[in-house]
């Protein structure tokens, strides 16, 4: 799990190719800031632009590591595929602050940089969702993008999906890969993980209840 605040920005520095073919994914070498990897290990989970990824290599020292993406990963992804900036979260531990939301490391959709121009001392950033995750995007909700918790300040439905409105503050842009994201840029978005328990639920409220022991005999 995840909370959405960057610790970190680090660089794809290289991405090589697991195998010759499109079923393949990648092999990513990625640069952290001096001291990222102090406490990390390998094995370790560790978040990039959103995505939650397992480190496969680990060079403390020379703060860098390695990770393997899967074809299916970067299928429905963004941003993984070549060198750049890229935002970085290690995993939450059980004493740390949940500062963001709870953030599963999961990417539920890619999405469209539609304005990006700074208003005020302020950055106003517009993106446009797929249609099927526009239900689980509200008027101050959370939303995940590229691994940023931030809060949505204003929903649009539209012909296309549905275009959200986002306030950045300076902090925000100096210190993650946001401040790079230009207008057609694609982003990953991960929906608040409370927002699909509650569509659940009431998904499943009108439906008649099933015995446990009616659909497992074998149940005690």
């Amino acid at each position: 799990m995840f909370t959405g605040i960057i610790t970190g920005v680090g660089r794809i520095v290289a991405v090589d190719a697991l195998g010759s073919s499109s079923n393949h994914g990648k092999r990513l070498s990625i640069s952290s800031p001096p001291g990222y990897l102090d406490d990390a290990g390998l094995g370790d989970s560790i978040s990039l632009n959103g995505a939650c990824m397992t480190v496969t290599d680990l060079q403390a020292g020379l703060n860098c590591f390695s990770v393997e993406v899967s074809a299916e990963s970067l299928d429905k992804t963004a941003g993984l595929d070549k060198p750049g900036p890229i935002n970085l979260e290690k995993a939450l531990r059980a004493q740390d602050r949940l500062g963001g939301h709870l953030v599963s490391g999961h990417v539920d959709g890619v999405g469209q940089v539609t304005y990006f121009a700074q208003v005020g001392e302020s950055w106003e950033l517009r993106v446009l969702a797929p249609h099927s995750l526009g239900r689980y995007l509200a008027y101050k909700g959370s939303i995940t993008l590229n691994g940023v918790s931030l809060t949505v300040n204003r929903v649009s439905d539209q012909a296309q999906g549905c275009e959200m409105s986002i306030n950045l503050i300076a902090h925000t842009v100096g210190n993650t890969a946001l401040g790079s994201l230009q207008s057609g840029a694609a982003v990953n978005l991960e929906v608040d993980l409370i927002a699909r328990y509650v569509e659940r639920m009431l998904s499943t409220a009108a439906q008649p209840a099933h015995s446990p022991t009616a659909a497992n005999p074998l149940a005690s």
